[in-house]
């Protein structure tokens, strides 16, 4: 049987609307991985030209992530104050301007500061990029539209692989270390300045303007969902904002304990599995391995490509198969692919193929599941008017655990080891095998005011129950 999502005729129509404007959302996605994977080409480079020691490796490329979680706080202000659409732009320009900042100086603090400025501008994006494509999408696809945003990210991890690839191999070494990373780094400018251009086409979030009580949105809303619908959801819209409060401690109240608690735990351990210690720092583990520099570089865009086309996968399967089901099945791989690449450090099996099998597997697994989910459900789940401040909280979550991989990973390679490292990945990846099993329920093919409801204890019993659609 076929679960594809059925889409009505209203919804059809307008589905190539909504398509369009998801895919400029989707950008800022393209900008986060450009910029957090810019630093795997350039930190060897930067280690020579600043005389790094390990402690130090991690902080020059934690310091963009340390300006993720700053952004992300900002960013569920400016955009329930600006509008998603305006805070997007903001983040555009500093995407620029950060690109520029990190490509000139010869002084390391200098350099800090501007990757920094640059990770405000990721973390906004991160949490105001998913949450606009999930406020514009139909209930049908919504899934799928969130989707291209992680889609975006590993496309943007894919394309700066390839210019690093084409920008080292423009010089010799000595070149590298002193004019190649900032190549690199300055490249980022260009897909910034179409992502601003760009977003000067697409509306604002219609959920926002009835929030600010601007009646536009109902027109927004017909043409992104058709007339009948849009008056439908608009409405929806409405009824679901008039019981709302908005309060940081509105997020601790009981019908919104379990779906924070969900969010942060996906979003902690989506990065506490590994995947930045292999994005960030590829070429350097590889290179532990006895792998030529070049072949690690190589190496490092085929996990790219692979990124690529299994979040493809994902935008295939997530509203036909489920959050649920997919988040299981990819997990469960990843522990699996995280044993292996262990077990190849701990006996040296570098010489064959299996080592980056087993890399490439671990990367299939979390592009086809861990990668884009969190950042599906953390949109979803929240009520509309608490929407913005808890994806804050969740989003800030993230980060801080791409600061603690991203710091920690140089000095677990020096201390314990590649094969002990990978190993402490596998049981994260359990650990949130076994939460996801327990506690995260299934919402493919509910509206976010038909989510807001189940949420509601008086709706229904207390107990969740993960065997099905979203029930409390």
């Amino acid at each position: 049987m076929d679960n594809a999502p059925k889409i009505s005729g209203q919804e059809k129509s307008n589905v190539s609307f909504v398509l369009r404007v998801s895919c400029v959302a989707a950008l800022g996605g393209l900008l986060f991985g450009y910029d957090t994977a810019v630093i795997a080409g350039a930190i060897g480079f930067l280690e020579k030209k600043f005389l790094l020691s390990p402690a130090m490796v991690g902080w020059v490329a934690s310091s963009a992530i340390w300006g993720c979680a700053a952004g992300v706080l900002l960013a569920g202000r400016f955009g329930d104050v600006l509008g998603r659409k305006k805070a997007l732009i903001l983040t555009a320009l500093l995407f620029g301007l950060s690109g520029i900042g990190s490509a000139v100086p010869n002084n390391l603090t200098v350099f800090i500061i501007a990757r920094f400025s640059g990770g405000l501008a990721i973390g906004a994006v991160s949490m105001l990029a998913p949450l606009y494509i999930s406020e514009i999408a139909p209930a049908s696809i919504r899934g799928r539209l969130v989707t291209l945003y992680q889609l975006a990210i590993v496309l943007g991890i894919n394309l700066i692989y390839y210019v690093n690839l084409e920008i080292e191999a423009s010089g010799d070494l000595l070149w590298n270390i002193e004019m190649g990373w900032r190549w690199m780094l300055g490249s980022e400018t260009i897909p910034a300045l179409l992502f601003l251009f760009l977003m000067f086409f697409v509306p604002e979030s219609p959920r926002w303007l009835i929030a600010k009580g601007d009646e536009s949105a109902q027109n927004i809303l017909q043409r992104l969902h058709g007339d009948i619908a849009g008056r439908r959801v608009f409405n929806d819209i409405v009824a679901s904002l008039k019981n709302e409060k908005v309060s940081i401690m509105e997020l601790f109240r009981p019908t919104l304990r379990a779906p924070l608690a969900i969010a942060v735990v996906l979003a902690f351990f989506s990065q506490v599995t590994g995947i930045n210690a292999i994005i960030y720092y590829a070429p350097e583990i590889l290179k532990r391995t006895g792998i030529a520099t070049d072949s690690a570089m190589m190496q490092t865009f085929m996990i790219g490509l692979v990124n690529t086309l299994f979040t493809l996968v994902a935008l295939w399967l997530v509203d036909r198969l489920g959050r649920r089901k997919l988040l299981l099945l990819g997990v469960s791989g990843m522990a699996l692919c995280l044993f292996g690449t262990g077990y190849c450090f701990n006996f040296n099996i570098t010489g064959g193929p299996w080592l980056l099998i087993f890399i490439l597997g671990y990367i299939a697994c979390f592009a086809s599941s861990l990668g884009p989910i969190p950042w599906i459900i953390m949109s979803e789940i929240f009520p509309n008017r608490t929407r913005s401040m808890a994806m804050s909280v969740a989003t800030v979550i993230l980060w801080f655990g791409v600061i603690i991989v991203t710091q920690l990973t140089p000095i677990l390679l020096d201390s314990i080891g590649g094969a002990w490292m990978f190993w402490i990945f596998m049981i994260n990846s359990l650990i949130l095998f076994t939460f996801t099993w327990l506690r995260v329920p299934e919402t493919k093919g509910l509206t976010l005011e038909e989510i807001e409801m189940r949420w509601n204890d008086k709706q229904q019993g207390p107990g969740l129950r993960t065997n099905e659609r979203l029930q409390i």
